[in-house]
């Protein structure tokens, strides 16, 4: 077996490579970026590399850095992980020019596999159904536009290498296709270096499956089961399972079949994923080939017992798969969610920052692969996953009830996450019976997360009622600050008393959010106002230190802990970060109108590399014509003109990377 071995990855995928190598004896290399010095994955390893600067394109998918960086540490191997170079044949021979091995599969087979056009070509040969499309040569956007037309709308154009819905928009009119197509091109050419594109016949209602292979070099090709990956945004997965509740033992028989006779068309070797759509009849469709190993790879290794790193490794060295077919036996259900660093306050886009409070969840038959800690930096050059969750039950059931109880205990804060969405995906009782399709999070997740927008008055009246009790202010007190202080006119913070009592601020998602405690003397009666309405309460706090809310109707103990961003309060199980501005803000005017330009300024809705500027000083533009194209987490985001104007000034360059806030454009209204 191999001595020494590097990963040409980050993150969590490069520590689960790490993991599984020490357990076979394998020295472990990393190589790292400068903005990622204090990474874990470099923590971890026994030698690490620095690579070169911060950007993708300068360390982790400089070629060259990272065959010298193997040569260097004396490695035999490389594992790409997923992502980066993974997919990349040239990368793949440059291992072998430099007699270094590749953890994955031959360039010839990723060549064919990876062009999602000739995969489909490869697929019919071999009598598999494909998805109604175009994968041709013709790539004008006059020769998309046609075929277009011919499919049908809706159709979805994708990238025609690569994956990660990178490079993938959905056209439902005509008017937006030749803009879609052109802002997928310039996409798949930024991530793959590639911008080919295919159509495919978009499919309502449909389900997304995928099957795990891995083969070895002796001619045996074995399949893994399936998973269930249909919970997506914006193309991206988020929760994926293992078995597919919509798969039943003939179905899985011949979507196996299926995905072994395209893996033996192209002479597959090692781990890879044949993907399919199913249909609400039951037919399937083949939709493309990943040549590596999948984000999602766990809930395979939790139903089958398998480690999928280790047989990739053995595969690697030569030796042959330590099983057959009918040894692949799939017991209980396992279930994955992706923890991403989002903003729900902004439309979910992806963010980076201090992770001031990282606590995963632990117990029986849980997992988590992690790729952060506390007190670390989140990048912004990188994708955004911060950490997988993965469960398993002896049945699906059982699965999705620990899923709920791990994400109910997860902490993280100092950086915006979607942990909301997969707490409300994972009580969900469509999921819980199985019921989902591709755009189940479009139909029943997202509106539900608009609705809790709104911090509910009762997660404000818990906010208040804690900061009372850490100024000492409520009956049986005896809870404090960690400051020390017990009184208010003594401690500083976001408060200030007048005439009618307290009065605190807050922050939500972009909302200002005022509170006002009024004491009855000589009880524990408050009046409390909150949302534009009063509350005539009684606050308490217990002999084990719990604060008690009792009113007319309803009674509860305030759940909150203090974050160095504010007050994270938990609402009927929903977490409202609530922030607490500096006393500065509340005492000066008190106004509440920050006399923000938002109207006259366009600012950056993240961190990110300015792609591209489409206009000039002086362009009259019109209402929600693209001024600014943002890359931020390898992924582009459109500025637009909210109204009709004149480009007054312009702040930003293409090529500049820009923080959350930053003033990219300044317009007149016209």
């Amino acid at each position: 077996m191999f001595k020494k071995l590097l990963v040409a990855n980050r993150g969590e995928i490069a520590l689960r490579v790490m993991r599984t190598c020490k357990e076979m004896g394998i020295a472990t290399v990393a190589v790292y970026s400068e903005a990622d010095d204090q990474a874990l994955h470099v923590q971890e390893a026994d030698e690490a590399y620095c690579i070169g600067p911060p950007p993708a394109e300068e360390s982790y998918l400089n070629i060259d850095s990272i065959i010298d960086a193997a040569v260097t540490s004396g490695a035999q191997a490389v594992h790409p992980g997923y992502g980066f170079l993974s997919e990349n044949p040239d990368f793949a021979e440059a291992c072998a020019s430099a007699k270094l091995v590749f953890v994955g599969p031959s360039p010839g087979a990723m060549r064919l596999l990876g062009d999602k056009a000739a995969a489909k070509r490869l697929a019919v040969s071999a009598g598999v159904p494909v998805v109604p499309g175009y994968q041709g040569r013709g790539q004008t956007d006059a020769t998309l536009l046609r075929k277009a037309r011919e499919i049908g709308l809706p159709v979805l154009i994708k990238a025609a290498r690569g994956g990660g819905g990178r490079g993938m928009r959905l056209v439902y009119r005509e008017s937006e296709f030749m803009e879609a197509a052109k802002g997928a091109r310039r996409e798949a050419t930024s991530a793959f270096g590639d911008g080919s594109l295919l159509l495919e016949k978009f499919l309502e209602r449909a389900r997304h499956i995928e099957v795990q292979i891995i083969g070895d070099d002796q001619g045996n090709l074995l399949s893994l089961g399936e998973r269930e990956c249909s919970l997506q945004r914006r193309y991206q997965k988020v929760v994926e399972e293992s078995p597919s509740p919509a798969v039943g033992p003939g179905l899985r028989q011949q979507m196996e079949r299926a995905a072994l006779d395209i893996g033996a068309g192209a002479g597959y070797t090692n781990a890879g994923t044949v993907e399919f759509l199913l249909d609400t009849d039951g037919a399937f469709y083949f939709l493309e080939v990943n040549t590596r190993l999948q984000v999602e790879h766990p809930v395979t290794e939790w139903v089958t017992g398998l480690d999928l790193v280790q047989l990739q490794l053995m595969v690697a060295y030569g030796q042959p798969l330590p099983l057959k077919q009918d040894d692949v036996v799939l017991r209980g259900c396992s279930i994955e969610a992706r923890i991403y660093a989002e903003d729900p306050g902004n439309d979910y886009l992806p963010g980076a920052g201090l992770l001031s409070s990282f606590t995963p969840p632990s117990g029986p038959w849980v997992r988590n692969d992690l790729g952060v800690y506390q007190g670390y930096e989140v990048p912004i050059y990188y994708d955004s996953l911060l950490a997988k969750l993965t469960v398993y039950g002896q049945n699906r059931r059982q699965a999705v009830m620990r899923l709920r109880r791990a994400l109910g205990q997860y902490v993280i804060a100092g950086v915006a996450t979607n942990l909301e969405m997969l707490r409300a995906i994972a009580s969900d009782p469509d999921f819980e019976k199985g019921r989902i399709d591709t755009q189940f999070l479009a139909r029943r997740i997202e509106p539900l997360m608009k609705a809790r927008d709104q911090a509910p008055p009762e997660a404000v009246i818990s906010a208040t009622a804690y900061k009372l009790a850490s100024f000492g202010l409520l009956s049986g007190n005896t809870l404090k600050e960690s400051s020390g202080g017990d009184d208010p006119w003594q401690v500083g913070g976001p408060w200030r008393l007048n005439r009618t009592g307290i009065e605190f601020h807050f922050g939500h998602r972009g909302q200002s959010l005022k509170t006002r405690a009024s004491r009855r003397p000589g009880t524990g009666h408050w009046e409390i106002e909150a949302g534009g309405e009063t509350f005539d309460l009684e606050l308490s706090v217990t002999q084990d230190g719990r604060i008690r809310v009792t009113g007319k109707d309803e009674r509860w103990t305030v759940e909150a802990r203090p974050l160095d961003d504010g007050l994270l309060v938990n609402w009927k199980g929903v977490d409202y970060l609530l922030g607490e501005p500096p006393p500065a803000s509340i005492l000066g005017s008190g106004s509440g109108d920050s006399g923000s330009e938002t109207g006259t300024t366009l600012e950056a809705p993240m961190p990110g590399l300015v792609a591209r500027v489409r206009v000039s000083e002086g362009d009259e533009v019109s209402a929600r014509q693209t001024l600014v194209v943002l890359e931020a987490m390898k992924m582009e985001h459109l500025i637009s003109a909210p109204y009709a104007g004149v480009v007054k000034s312009i702040h930003c360059k293409e090529g500049q990377q820009v923080t959350k806030g930053a003033i990219l454009m300044e317009l007149e209204r016209r």
